[in-house]
């Protein structure tokens, strides 16, 4: 078993999207599962991965699928259904969704829709602290993969408290973000979907010509412009990116993000660990 590739940048970078890292995750047993390797650092990790129409993955005994990361997988594109094997859950993700879930869960992935389903995730720690395969190969091997939770049935939806509260995994859509106005002027919104002790995972939006202001985190931030075009001014260097491309910011690097093209800018980010301002 050949391990994914990690590449890393010794400061802010661009990542052109055309210039993206592609490896083949997975096996006959698995399913296979095309990754697109934005950057992998020493705190966190950001892929897409695309499963093709009627594509899923699952696991096996070299490919298992339960880690010890924080994980959030933001659907670009199709329809994804989640699942837990090891409890029966099932959750439905579209385009703008995300699915989040912690260390130790088990997940399968299913393309529900007639084209391709992409999915930009956020994963920290990252595999260079040996939570993936490394860390997936300690835990017992699941021999018995559920995707139903036939307990519910019969007490539908009055059982759904409970059913909510045992939950691993969690959907979150555009009302369930934590908004907030940021920049010199306010000029910058931005909606946070997760925030734990390892991973802050959120999405913002610039009007044209609008900036973020100068700012820095205690973490390295991964970046991916959903649309229009930004400016990026860290550390000395400058640089534009547009849709499908990556940012690469280590921590502690102040730095400035400004929408130079005619529409908004929007465009999805991941800090690891911790997206306070560093002192």
């Amino acid at each position: 078993m050949s391990a994914s590739p990690r590449p890393v940048y010794e400061g802010p970078s661009l990542i052109p999207f055309e210039k993206v890292v592609r490896y083949t995750w997975g096996d006959e047993d698995s399913g296979q599962v095309e990754d697109w390797i934005y950057f992998s650092s020493d705190k966190v990790h950001q892929i897409i991965f695309t499963l093709q129409p009627g594509g899923s993955f699952r696991h096996s005994d070299r490919h298992r699928t339960i880690f010890a990361a924080d994980e959030v997988f933001y659907v670009l594109e199709g329809t994804l259904a989640l699942s837990n094997p090891e409890t029966g859950e099932v959750h439905r993700a579209g385009a703008g969704e995300a699915i989040f879930f912690r260390r130790d869960t088990w997940h399968h992935g299913f393309n529900f829709g007639t084209g391709p389903v992409r999915v930009l995730e956020f994963f920290a720690p990252p595999p260079a602290q040996g939570t993936s395969q490394k860390y997936a190969q300690t835990k017992p091997l699941l021999k018995e993969a559920r995707y139903a939770q036939d307990k519910l049935l019969g007490s539908w939806p009055s059982g759904r408290s409970d059913a909510e509260r045992k939950r691993t995994m969690k959907v979150i859509r555009p009302a369930d973000l934590l908004w907030r106005l940021e920049g010199g002027h306010q000029e910058a919104l931005e909606g946070i979907l997760v925030s734990t002790e390892h991973l802050t995972v959120g999405t913002m939006r610039l009007l044209p010509g609008k900036g973020t202001g100068s700012r820095t985190h205690r973490g390295d931030l991964g970046a991916f412009v959903l649309e229009g075009r930004i400016r990026v001014i860290a550390d000395g260097r400058e640089f534009d990116a547009g849709p499908r491309d990556g940012l690469y910011i280590p921590e502690g690097t102040p730095y400035e993000c400004v929408a130079v093209s005619d529409e908004p800018a929007d465009f999805i980010f991941g800090i690891a660990p911790d997206y306070r301002p560093s002192s």
